[in-house]
């Protein structure tokens, strides 16, 4: 499984363990950078990944910020992509299992690398459980289609 990962300046030390800990596992992981803690702008990668994984490049992306937020409102924009914001094991598990997620955000500043193995481990590995859900995340997909009239 190809995993597109990004981080801006703030979640740069804990991209690069989570790089290091996907490699390990065996999965190919493509690094959207940064590649430093020189200050950037967290949607420059977020748009990165996130098109990659709309695209079908890769097939999920993990985003890292200062507390995840920022990447996941960035990567919402992509149409095709679920980013969720990872904090526990359980909503993890539920942003897969019930909203097909394909990018999983964290926070570096409430995040370590442990935390965030275990919490990447689960998104990887819960399947969708489509039926009921199904409906759900189509109905999440078709708002990307609508367009808004300014208010008269």
């Amino acid at each position: 499984m190809k995993i597109a990962i990004g981080s801006d300046h703030a979640g740069f030390t804990l991209k690069e363990g989570i790089r290091e800990l996907l490699r390990g596992k065996g999965y190919e992981v493509e690094d959207f950078g940064t590649t430093s803690d020189e200050s950037t702008d967290y949607p420059d990668f977020a748009a990165a990944v996130a098109r990659a994984v709309a695209a079908g490049a890769a097939a999920r992306g993990i985003l890292v910020c200062s507390t995840g937020v920022g990447m996941s409102i960035a990567a919402n924009k992509v149409r095709g992509i679920r980013a969720a914001l990872g904090v526990n094991p359980d909503e993890v598990a539920l942003s897969r299992a019930h909203n097909n997620a394909n990018v999983l955000t964290m926070g570096a500043k409430y995040t370590d690398l442990s935390t965030a193995g275990e919490l990447i481990d689960i998104f990887l590995a819960t399947k969708f459980d489509g039926v009921r859900h199904a409906r759900r995340v189509g109905k999440i997909m078709a708002l990307e289609t609508e367009s808004v009239s300014p208010a008269g």
